[in-house]
């Protein structure tokens, strides 16, 4: 994003950035035409956006995960799934930005399905790398890898909007930086060929594809390349995981999107000596893990996402 404090609409697109900026909040915000437009809190914005089509993103629930962080990661997701359940408007389907299991153990994916099965939504996953632990890496394959493209990524089309999961969890760079690779860069710019650049893009994968702090490996090294091949869209939406807090951004046409963990918070960049689970007291927990809800109607440039905390 340019550092000039470029004006539209009377509202400074660096002004919009510090708005779509979030840190745990229940405030669903919009962008047309440059201006950023509060729907109020959780409950109302839902009631606001019930007529467009949404969907929901949950990342980063780490079953088996059992260490002070969050001795019961199994039960946190189990209350996201409880409050999914408890929306009032359906969604139509969700998707899972990785890192569904600690361990790649395969009691571990059984009870993640057992879980998330009970939302009784189609799910689309993409792997973290906690998922490719298992030596044959068969686990995550057998279970979520049957159809798609090499390593796993693939795409499908939802009211009007088309969905890329994308895999950078694979041949990790220096510092654990994600990697997309010649191949699959390649399937992107095929599979984007043709289509209409007013179709709004949906781009997920488990590692963010904007470079959020290298130092820590929260960044994609070739994410470049795969921004350039959307470049031309209207609309186009990043969703993440990884890092277990919620960041965003907005460049020109494209909303980066970070979403929280079910399982436990990491620090904010460069706040400790390192990433890992974040220990904070038991009262603050269910405030820092989430899951977001995304919503898109015709005719409106951007998708609106929502953030709500297990509590608070």
């Amino acid at each position: 994003m340019s550092g000039h404090d470029h004006r539209e609409d009377g509202v400074s697109r660096r002004k919009v950035l510090e708005c779509m900026t979030w840190a745990g909040t229940g405030v669903l915000w919009t962008i047309t035409g440059g201006v950023p437009r509060s729907l109020g809190i959780i409950d109302s914005a839902q009631a606001a956006t019930a007529p467009g089509m949404t969907f929901l993103q949950i990342s980063d629930s780490h079953v088996g995960f059992d260490k002070p962080a969050n001795p019961n990661a199994l039960g946190t997701l189990e209350e996201a799934i409880n409050k999914i359940n408890a929306m009032p408007v359906k969604p139509s389907f969700m998707i899972h930005t990785g890192d569904i299991t600690h361990l790649s153990k395969a009691a571990e994916f059984d009870n993640a399905e057992r879980i998330i099965s009970q939302s009784k939504l189609d799910v689309h996953y993409v792997p973290g790398e906690h998922d490719f632990l298992d030596e044959e890496v068969k686990f995550y394959r057998e279970r979520y890898g049957r159809g798609t493209k090499g390593q796993g990524w693939y795409s499908f089309d939802a009211g009007g909007v088309h969905f890329i999961g994308l895999v950078n969890v694979v041949d990790l760079k220096a510092g654990g930086l994600g990697n997309l690779g010649a191949e699959q860069l390649a399937w992107l710019e095929d599979d984007l060929r043709g289509k209409s650049k007013s179709t709004p893009i949906v781009l997920f994968a488990h590692i963010p594809l904007w470079t959020v702090y290298p130092e820590w490996g929260w960044g994609t090294e070739d994410g470049g390349r795969a921004l350039e091949y959307v470049k031309g869209f209207g609309s186009v939406t990043v969703l993440n995981g990884h890092i277990h807090q919620v960041m965003q951004k907005v460049e020109g046409n494209v909303t980066f999107h970070t979403a929280r963990s079910t399982a436990f918070p990491q620090p904010a960049p460069g706040a400790a000596p390192s990433p890992g689970p974040m220990k904070v007291e038991d009262a603050k927990l269910r405030a820092m893990l989430g899951v977001a809800s995304v919503n898109f109607k015709q005719n409106e440039q951007r998708l609106a996402i929502i953030d709500t905390p297990l509590q608070g």
